[in-house]
């Protein structure tokens, strides 16, 4: 078994291991491939070592193939296509006594509070494990949990079809929020500086716009009859974005917080009052977001091939996150299968 083992700000370590054989109701999975994302890059520049301390085996975007059955195990077959929602929730706290297990107080985040999935064989407990349908493609089957975090975020914000979305940002999220939006049937814009990012999103049939020459809240009412947007989601983490956001809301319009915003940010509260606007945190997903974003990759209405920039083997994982660092990628995979190599 062979795994890249974060060992420090922007280094991993890839060593063939001793692959241990899942314990009683574990699901032993051989996987095919593991996405990097923002979070995993905050790890990368050792940003979050105290949270996932050092050595770790980071992942938690990833599909594979079940390779073996631990004891107890029943439901599944070996050589079936999997993905995993990688949450551990410990049932007792107030969040899971409430329902809300997906924002347990004690949440095992698989991948940054444990071991996760770049690695060529992980063994995960069989309650996270999720099936693929027949026929999806494996590396756009990693995309299956960002896909799960926008359909999330879309339910959060109560969208109904017909309403006005803005999207701040245009990242893999913020693009998968839109093509979500859109499958709902709401009229949706994109805003995002970037413009390799703009042309990723038309191609997808995504209204994306410069704001640096095209004044946001003027295109808003003038789609919007001059009442502004129904729903905005800020997924720039920036404080630009914020102001944005509140700034086209309609009255008792609904903002969705998505990207992490590590430090406060100062937001026109005079707004929310006036306007009786809504502020809803989007954090993570549930089992019907996961099951919702495995249909929509599966009928191809999320662009996951389209986002798919570059994909690397477990032996160049570093120069996977400098293509992320550098803003010139948009998805980055992780091939971990043991006999596969590195593509670009």
């Amino acid at each position: 078994m062979t795994a890249a083992t974060y060992i420090g700000s922007r280094t991993f370590s890839t060593t063939p291991t001793a692959q241990t054989p899942p314990a009683a109701g574990e699901v032993q999975i051989a996987v095919s491939y593991t996405g990097l994302c923002g979070t995993d890059l905050h790890i990368f520049h050792g940003d979050m070592d105290a949270r996932v301390g050092v050595p770790a085996i980071i992942g938690h975007e990833m599909s594979g193939v079940i390779a073996s059955l631990g004891e107890g195990v029943t439901g599944w077959a070996v050589g079936q296509a999997v993905t995993v929602m990688p949450t551990l929730s410990c049932g007792s706290c107030a969040a899971c006594t409430r329902g809300h297990g997906h924002i347990c107080h004690k949440l095992d985040f698989i991948g940054i509070d444990s071991d996760g999935s770049m690695q060529s064989s992980w063994n995960v407990p069989a309650d996270v494990v999720v099936a693929l349908p027949e026929g999806l493609a494996l590396d756009e089957a990693a995309l299956i949990e960002p896909t799960a975090v926008a359909v999330h975020d879309v339910r959060r914000a109560r969208l109904v079809a017909g309403e006005f979305v803005v999207v701040i940002g245009g990242g893999p999220v913020g693009q998968l929020i839109a093509s979500v939006a859109l499958r709902r049937g709401a009229r949706v814009v994109l805003v995002e500086l970037d413009p390799a990012r703009r042309a990723l999103a038309k191609e997808s049939g995504i209204n994306a716009i410069d704001p640096r020459e095209q004044n946001l809240l003027d295109l808003v009412m003038q789609e919007t009859d001059g009442a502004g947007a129904d729903v905005a989601f800020e997924v720039s983490g920036a404080a630009a974005g914020v102001n944005s956001a509140v700034d086209v809301l309609t009255t008792r319009g609904r903002l969705v917080m998505v990207a992490i915003h590590p430090k406060p940010k100062e937001i026109d509260l005079h707004r929310f009052f006036w306007r009786e606007l809504e502020m809803f945190g989007a954090r993570l997903y549930q089992r019907e977001d996961f099951e919702e974003a495995v249909k929509l990759v599966a009928i191809g209405a999320i662009p996951a091939r389209r986002l798919i920039s570059r994909v690397v083997g477990l032996h160049d994982v570093e120069q996977g996150f400098l293509a992320l660092e550098s803003g010139g990628a948009m998805k980055v995979l992780v091939d971990c299968r043991p006999v596969a190599g590195a593509m670009s």
